[in-house]
């Protein structure tokens, strides 16, 4: 199966399935020298941990990375950092149910279409235990961003269609139907992003994030400033006004949330997702078997009733692992910086 790994300069390749020995992940391309410990991997396994609300599923995984390479002495080495982290809960006999039907909103169809073939228990690779992968490898991205003074930030900023004020918690704000699940907003901001990441026609930057963004199941949309509100303004309301402020170019307004073109420009990377409702569900739900059967099917198991909280940090990390990308890319495009870099820029 192909499409398990992001990335060109700082290259992560996740692993494992949902109801298997383990989960992981592989990250290639992290320059030597940058202080990491499992205690930093951990901070963000922790925000997408199950377990952790009565929102969320009942699921107990402590999610423990252990670093298995590319460590010494406290300190990365250039060469690939393999992340482990064991799968010590799985239930495979709650998914005996599902073993030859096909749940709505899941990708049990479409993956028996492609493959002829599927691992039923949790949805196998397609489940979204596969994220955590994505966070232990975004997690060494965030360490590298913070070492160069970028912060990268996320909220939910709604639930069901009600917004989340900063600082608002989640489990005491909203109500959800017994047996039935919410789906949400979450906004990230970047800041301290330089100017000039992405490209312009096939790879820009905005076109690469809503990838790896969308690339996590439960996202159904992203949108960049404005986003979709862009199509009600004018030009005039909608453009940003340069002007020359104390650190140079600046803009007056942000509806184009920090890219122009595919580039970035500078200002604050704002970047929206919208995240579906878990599909998995207590309720009655029409649906077939493998031989097109209609059956009425009601999922057991241990299911959260709003995703939403714990896909930020993945949102996040997704957002993290491609602007570390770009940034090592970004080394190599100018003669001048390679000629910084190998100490001829006077030459």
């Amino acid at each position: 199966m192909a499409g398990s790994s992001l990335g060109n300069f700082f290259k992560v390749t996740t692993w494992g399935e949902s109801h298997g020995k383990s989960v992981g992940v592989i990250v290639d391309g992290c320059p030597a020298g940058l202080s990491l410990s499992e205690e930093d991997i951990q901070v963000y396994l922790d925000r997408r941990r199950p377990g952790t609300g009565k929102l969320v599923t009942a699921r107990q995984e402590k999610d423990e990375a252990q670093i298995m390479s590319g460590i010494f002495e406290g300190k990365t080495t250039g060469t690939p950092i393999c992340i482990l982290i064991w799968n010590q809960d799985s239930r495979s006999s709650d998914y005996s149910q599902i073993a030859f039907c096909y749940r709505p909103g899941h990708a049990d169809y479409t993956f028996d279409a492609k493959y002829g073939f599927r691992d039923y228990r949790g949805g196998g690779r397609q489940s979204g235990r596969e994220t955590v992968g994505r966070v232990a490898g975004g997690a060494v991205a965030m360490k590298i961003l913070k070492e160069l003074g970028i912060d990268v930030a996320v909220r939910v900023t709604e639930i069901g269609g009600r917004a989340i004020g900063p600082g608002e918690r989640i489990e005491e704000a909203v109500q959800v139907e017994e047996g039935n699940s919410l789906g949400g907003i979450v906004e990230c901001r970047v800041n301290g992003l330089p100017a000039g990441l992405g490209a312009p026609v096939f790879d820009k930057l905005d076109a690469k994030l809503a990838q790896a963004v969308m690339s996590i199941g439960a996202v159904k949309g992203v949108e960049f400033g404005d986003g979709f509100a862009a199509a009600k303004s004018t030009g005039q309301e909608n453009n940003d006004a340069f002007f020359l402020g104390e650190h140079g170019i600046e803009k007056e307004t942000n509806h184009a949330g920090g890219v122009l073109g595919g580039i970035s420009d500078g200002s604050e990377l704002i970047l929206r997702a919208a995240v579906k409702p878990t599909p998995s569900i207590g309720l009655p739900q029409r649906t077939v078997n493998r031989e097109g059967k209609a059956v009425t099917l009601r999922i057991r198991g241990r299911h959260d009733a709003v995703i939403v909280p714990r896909a930020a940090v993945v949102i996040q990390s997704m957002t993290a692992l491609v602007l570390t990308d770009l940034l090592l890319e970004n080394m190599t495009v100018k003669m001048d910086s390679l000629k910084v870099f190998y100490g001829r820029a006077g030459g």
